[in-house]
C-alpha cells in the first residue's frame, strides 16, 4: 500500500528534486526531516544538539480508520486513494502554538507569507544541506519585540495574542507539554487572544490527534468539496462541522477523515492536486 505525508505545516520547503524538508526541534536537537517522494520515505538527521535525544518519529494512520458511512462515498473513495498517511507531529507546542495564532483571521496563503516572513525575521536560522531554515522566534524574543517590529513584517494583528502566548507559555509551557489534547485546549483557550479555534489547531499540531481539530475549519471545508465536488455540503460552518461528526462517530474515525482530507489538500502529487497555500 502506498504511503503519502501531510505538509500542511508552513514549516515544510520543496527542494529542487520536489522531495519536502523543514527543521524541527526535539528533545534539546535540531533535526533535519527529509520526505523523498520516490521511495515515501522520511529521513531526520540531527543538525544541532547533543546527539542523545531520541529521533522523532511520524505517526500513521492507516484508511482502514476512515469511517465507512454511505453518504460519504465519493469523498471517501477519493481519500481512500492516499494509502496511508504519515504525519510528523510538530515536538514543539510552542512552535504549534505560534503557527496557529499566525493563521487567525486569514487564508493559508496569506498565513504561509506570514510564517515565512516572521520566521525568517526573528527566529534563529539553522544552515543544513537542504538550505537554511529559520527556526520559531523564541517567547523572549517576541516579548521584545516593539508594534513596530510586528508591523514592519505584517503581523501586527497578531501581536497581542503572540505576546499573551509568550508570556503564558514562559509560566506554564512545560505542564502544558504533559496534557491529554482535550485538557490542552482548555488551557490554552484561557490565554488572552487564544480562542476555540487557535486552540483546537495548536493542539492537533502538537498531539497528533486530529480528532481535535476545529472541523469546521475552511481547509477542511474546501478541500472536501474538491475532493469530492459531487457531494452537497451545508454552506454554513457549524452545519458543517455536524455533519462532518455524524459521518465519523467514533473518535478514530473522526481524527482519520479530517486527517486525510488536510492531506488530500496539502498534497501537490506530481501536481495533480493543490496545496493549502493555493486557498
Amino acid at each position: 500500500m502506498s504511503t503519502t505525508i501531510i505538509t500542511e505545516h508552513p514549516a515544510w520547503h520543496t527542494t529542487a528534486d520536489g522531495d519536502r524538508t523543514r527543521l524541527i526541534e526535539h528533545g534539546g536537537t535540531v533535526w533535519l526531516a527529509l520526505w523523498n517522494n520516490a521511495n515515501a520515505h522520511l529521513a531526520l538527521w540531527p543538525i544541532e544538539g547533543d546527539g542523545a535525544a531520541e529521533q522523532p518519529f511520524p505517526a500513521y494512520t492507516s484508511p482502514i480508520e476512515l469511517p465507512t458511512t454511505r453518504e460519504a462515498g465519493p469523498l471517501l473513495a477519493e481519500l481512500v486513494s492516499l494509502g496511508t498517511v504519515a504525519r510528523l507531529n510538530n515536538p514543539s507546542l510552542w512552535d504549534a502554538i505560534t503557527t496557529a495564532i499566525l493563521r487567525q483571521v486569514v487564508s493559508a496563503k496569506q498565513a504561509l507569507r506570514k510564517h515565512r516572513a516572521f520566521y525568517g525575521a526573528y527566529g534563529r536560522t539553522v544552515t543544513t544541506s537542504a538550505g537554511d531554515f529559520p527556526l520559531v522566534p523564541t517567547p523572549e524574543t517576541v516579548l521584545g519585540l516593539s508594534d513596530d517590529g510586528f508591523a514592519a513584517i505584517g503581523t501586527k494583528f497578531n501581536r497581542k495574542a503572540l505576546r499573551a502566548a509568550a508570556e503564558a507559555y514562559l509560566d506554564r509551557g512545560e505542564h502544558w507539554a504533559t496534557l491529554d489534547p482535550e485538557s490542552l485546549i482548555k488551557e490554552l483557550v484561557g490565554v488572552r487572544g487564544i480562542g476555540p479555534w487557535t486552540a483546537s489547531a495548536a493542539a492537533a499540531d502538537f498531539t497528533g490527534d486530529f480528532s481535535i481539530y476545529p472541523h469546521g475549519d475552511l481547509a477542511v471545508r474546501t478541500w472536501a468539496r474538491k475532493a469530492a465536488p459531487g457531494l452537497e455540503y451545508p454552506s454554513k460552518e457549524t452545519e458543517f462541522e455536524a455533519m462532518w461528526r455524524r459521518w465519523a462517530p467514533a473518535r478514530p474515525q473522526l481524527h482519520a477523515l479530517t486527517l486525510f482530507t488536510l492531506t488530500w489538500g496539502s498534497n501537490d502529487l506530481n501536481g495533480r492536486r493543490g496545496h493549502p497555500s493555493d486557498l
